[in-house]
């Protein structure tokens, strides 16, 4: 089966201010029907603008709308602002899809192991932003598209189905934040709703660096260098074209998880 990308869409990126978000965004409204309408959310509203702004430049027929906003803190009341505010005037039932793209995410303190990890608040700090805040959104755009055809991309990472020394917050979010999805695909099986966990592998973006500088684990910093000493850590670019081939090909079954070098190897 085909996914057409092209159809009057509602399309909600979080993390779009920069990296793959940004770039998946970007990518994505270039491939939507004039009258779709395009919501970009992040912490950074710098950022959102000029993801906006090249959105904008691709001369299409979009509306689109940014949302500076705190996932570590959201609550229910500030995702059903958004929602509103962006469908203002607009019948949800004239769109012919709903997308949303789960892809905001922090790596959290990589700098100690699974035993020093003991702080009760930084694990809920954690959990708040990266799954806590998902989970809510994702209840929240479904309320408000019920009946109108949904595609879920959950930003996911090999973290979430392997353990890496120093990634104790990274993988038991992922993980935590993968089964949410895999459960949402069984339970909507029946329905229009089409679940996918993506996995981008490692890119060249501030998180990559992040954990190259700071981690307690020596083999994976080592490992992230030589990916940048000899160029060859994927960039935003090979990511999001491999996931647009992944969701135009759809060979995948809902809730599956689709890593980047999945037939590359």
């Amino acid at each position: 089966m085909v996914l057409d990308l092209e159809k009057r869409t509602y399309l909600l990126v979080t993390g779009a201010s920069r990296g793959i978000g940004q770039r998946m965004a970007v990518e994505l409204a270039d491939h939507l029907k004039a009258g779709s309408v395009v919501v970009l959310l992040a912490r950074t509203e710098q950022g959102l603008a000029q993801t906006k702004s090249s959105i904008e430049a691709l001369g299409k027929d979009l509306k689109v709308y940014i949302f500076s906003i705190d996932l570590s803190t959201a609550k229910k009341s500030q995702f059903l602002e958004i929602l509103d505010k962006s469908l203002q005037g607009v019948n949800v039932r004239s769109f012919e899809r709903a997308f949303i793209l789960h892809n905001a995410g922090t790596v959290g303190d990589v700098s100690k192991s699974a035993v020093e990890s003991s702080d009760t608040d930084d694990w809920q700090v954690y959990f708040h932003m990266n799954v806590f805040s998902v989970i809510s959104l994702n209840c929240e755009f479904f309320r408000k598209f019920t009946g109108v055809s949904k595609l879920v991309v959950n930003i996911t990472s090999k973290c979430g189905i392997e353990p890496y020394g120093s990634m104790s917050f990274y993988c038991s979010g992922k993980a935590a934040r993968e089964m949410y999805f895999r459960v949402l695909a069984v339970e909507q099986e029946n329905e229009d709703v089409l679940v996918l966990n993506y996995a981008p592998g490692a890119i060249d973006t501030e998180m990559t660096e992040l954990v190259q500088r700071q981690s307690s684990n020596k083999e994976l910093a080592d490992f992230f260098k030589m990916q940048r000493d000899t160029k060859t850590m994927l960039t935003t670019g090979q990511t999001t074209q491999k996931f647009l081939k992944v969701l135009q090909e759809q060979k995948f079954k809902s809730g599956d998880h689709v890593d980047y070098w999945d037939d590359e190897e």
